[in-house]
């Protein structure tokens, strides 16, 4: 599913983001991403959705060559990879209901499909009730959980979370997460980059710890090395 091979990140001024990176993650998994401030994974995160291009080495994701894709074809592969933020990031002028169907309509659904799918997208996060409702008018969970669902909506075989849980309080944050394994179960793979020690010990996936760079960690349940 995902292939580094040998990347490096340099950004202007000598500063070296990620060295020699050597990174398998297989279909179906669920990994998560850990390492102190300035260790390099947000840097990690924009090279796997093509928000950044490496410096040096190779991108495989689903065998297809990221350092290949064309420009005018980023927004086609980008379609099959939904992606999470720590900030929601969900459209202020529409509802609930709008903001997830929005996902379809840039890749053609028929209005008639869309409804049914996002109905049966809220069941999935729990928010069947909020359809109408504006993000101003939900939770930080509940603002999180449509942001999910909008991620979710195109049935992407690869899900990215960044900082997921940030702005979440300890019990949001714990239905967040168990609501990404609940998908992943499902057969999505899921790569969640977090800080949170605690879920990360919790839910005991495989850990891929990043520092100054480099991965200094790969365990398959828990191996949270950093604060």
């Amino acid at each position: 599913m995902i292939v580094l091979e040998h990347v490096s990140k340099t950004y202007p001024g000598n500063v070296q983001a990620l060295k020699d990176i050597n990174l398998n993650i297989k279909k179906g998994e669920f990994v998560f991403v850990v390492g102190p401030s300035g260790s390099g994974k947000t840097t990690l995160f924009k090279l796997l959705f093509k928000e950044l291009d490496p410096t040096s080495g190779s991108i495989y994701i689903n065998k297809k060559n990221l350092k290949k894709l064309r420009h005018k074809n980023v927004p086609k592969f980008r379609r099959g990879i939904g992606v999470v933020f720590q900030d929601f990031r969900l459209l202020k002028d529409r509802n609930v209901y709008e903001n997830i169907a929005f996902a379809q309509q840039v890749v053609g659904v028929p209005n008639r499909k869309i409804r049914k799918n996002v109905m049966t997208m809220l069941e999935l996060v729990g928010l069947s009730d909020k359809v109408k409702s504006n993000p101003s008018e939900l939770s930080g969970g509940e603002q999180q959980r449509v942001a999910l669902a909008r991620a979710l909506i195109n049935n992407p075989p690869l899900l990215l979370a960044d900082e997921p849980t940030g702005n979440l309080d300890p019990v949001n944050s714990w239905e967040i997460m168990k609501l990404l394994d609940a998908i992943n179960k499902r057969g999505t793979t899921v790569v969640v980059v977090t800080h949170n020690k605690e879920i990360v010990e919790r839910m005991q996936k495989r850990v891929v710890t990043l520092h100054e760079g480099s991965i200094v960690s790969d365990e398959r349940k828990g191996g949270y090395i950093y604060a």
